[in-house]
């Protein structure tokens, strides 16, 4: 009998597992981004999900799952709707009042707006022609709106794409409650018998930026866009929960929250409103940009040592790479790359290399061996 040769074994093992992995890849791939947005929630409700066990009996673990997969969708959901509700109440204002303003022919923009350099000339051109001819800008409007119904189709179908992916959301999240102990102990241990025991302190760093992003942006974000939206309703601004939901997601931004409520100051002072306007400004300044140092420091403890530039560099580039997901996607990828390049330079001592405290490897132990 022929005996193969165990390299050829060993090349047409990886090759099957190579062909089995893309052929996985292709049938799970719509379903990646529902099971992320599980994972995400998951982590940031588990010790909810363990208090609610220990209530129901550690042998009754459906019912727990379902307690908490209703407990998600309430807090979650109905807020949720509540804001869609609000959101499109104050669009169909906002689509009337702009309306009513062109057709009357006296749409204004702010005096600072048309005194700007290079761009106020032009500005101001372009509203003098829709003051002089509004009904022609609204046939303009009507016709580019039919000659583009294709995509209120795409917008109506990726709403329709969007519900779906909810719904394996909650059904990804049922298992995930349910044997979600026993999932992370079984990839652990093949990711370990692939990569070693430092796949634990990656683990961890993957654990430690899922907390540093979720709560110190995510939350900080929600805090932010929160307290500036009561400056907004109290300031009479039009249309604040349009407005709050814009500040939550420049928020979500680094540096972006003092873009959401300075916009807000200025356009109350072009509007005369000077009181209101240095109140909107002074609430965000002292207040709603105050509040990322109080609340940070309380939700993340210090537990994670990662720059910010790189949960920067992350959210920026992960939302641009992979969507909404992304925020959270895009820093523990980077962060993983950080732990990487931290115990390489730990297992690498020997190199002629000088790390100030400042850099990447800030986190170094100080009983580590020097690097000269």
């Amino acid at each position: 009998m022929q005996k193969f040769n165990p390299s050829l074994q060993r090349i047409l093992f990886l090759g099957l597992c190579f062909i089995l992995l893309f052929l996985a890849y292709d049938i799970l791939r719509y379903f990646i981004v529902p099971v992320l947005w599980a994972c995400i929630i998951t982590y940031m409700t588990w010790p909810m999900y363990k208090y609610i066990q220990r209530l129901c009996g550690e042998q009754r673990p459906n019912l727990s799952a379902s307690i908490m997969i209703s407990l998600v969708v309430l807090v979650v959901g109905l807020p949720l709707v509540f804001a869609i509700f609000m959101l499109q109440q104050e669009g169909r204002n906002l689509y009337f009042d702009l309306h009513r303003q062109l057709v009357s022919g006296n749409l204004s923009v702010p005096e600072f707006i048309l005194n700007l350099p290079f761009v106020g000339q032009e500005i101001n051109r372009i509203v003098l022609d829709i003051n002089a001819n509004p009904s022609g800008l609204t046939q303009t409007i009507s016709l580019w709106v039919q000659g583009h119904l294709n995509y209120g189709r795409m917008v109506v179908g990726e709403i329709s794409k969007n519900l779906i992916k909810i719904c394996f959301v909650i059904f990804s999240l049922f298992f995930f409650y349910r044997d979600g102990q026993t999932i992370l102990q079984q990839v652990s241990k093949a990711l370990e018998n692939i990569i070693g025991p430092r796949i634990h302190h990656y683990l961890e760093t993957i654990s430690d930026t899922t907390r540093a992003v979720v709560y110190g942006v995510g939350l900080t974000a929600i805090a932010q866009a929160i307290l500036a939206g009561l400056s907004y309703f109290v300031a009479g601004v039009p249309n604040p929960m349009v407005l709050t939901i814009a500040t939550f997601l420049l928020a979500l931004i680094p540096f972006g929250t003092p873009v959401a409520y300075g916009a807000v100051s200025l356009w109350l002072f072009s509007h005369g409103q000077t009181i209101e306007a240095i109140g909107v400004m002074t609430w965000g300044v002292c207040i709603v940009s105050t509040s990322d140092n109080v609340i940070r420091p309380l939700v993340i403890s210090g537990a994670t040592q990662i720059p910010f530039l790189l949960i920067m560099f992350g959210v920026l580039g992960g939302i641009a790479s992979f969507g909404l997901v992304g925020l959270f996607v895009g820093p523990v990828i980077l962060a993983i790359m950080l732990a990487i390049w931290r115990e390489w330079l730990h297992e690498n001592t020997e190199v002629d290399i000088a790390v100030p405290k400042a850099t990447l490897a800030h986190d170094l132990d100080d009983d580590s061996p020097p690097l000269h």
